[in-house]
């Protein structure tokens, strides 16, 4: 169960500095990038509160939030196509640099929210394979 906490205590510190990151972006395709990734950590959100038990599993919650994961990260290698920036991009210069490694990290997530869930069981394995899939790309691909 550590593993989960930490995966939804990263979740929510990466949901909630996207909220202050989103002010006074000037480049409407960074912000796009922007919004894309505070939808993606605001469903991690309600997978968390759910794992934490901080509110009662609801499946179809869940399943709403992992599929809404899903088609987001289906988004992020046209969103991040271009190499645009803006002076509040947290995204780094090696996204383009290695920009076929940088989608194969978006297909993982994919892959990570194509999970069914349909009995709380499968919410931490859930949680804990999207964390890792956050994880992987933000350590080298986000300031």
């Amino acid at each position: 169960m550590r593993l989960t906490t930490l995966v939804i205590l990263i979740g929510t510190l990466v949901a909630s500095a996207a909220a202050f990151a989103h002010s006074g972006v000037a480049n409407p395709a960074v912000l796009q990038r922007m919004e894309a990734m505070k939808q993606i950590g605001d469903q991690m959100k309600v997978l968390g509160s759910m794992a934490k038990g901080q509110v009662a599993f609801d499946a179809g919650a869940a399943q709403a939030a992992v599929d809404a994961i899903a088609a987001q990260a289906a988004q992020v290698p046209d969103l991040f196509r271009e190499p645009v920036t803006d002076p509040k991009s947290e995204a780094l210069p090696s996204i383009w640099e290695s920009y076929g490694d940088f989608t194969l990290k978006a297909e993982a997530l994919q892959v990570a929210a194509n999970a069914q869930i349909s009995a709380e069981r499968d919410l931490a394995p859930t949680v804990a394979a999207l964390g890792a899939a956050c994880k992987a790309c933000h350590s080298h691909y986000k300031d």
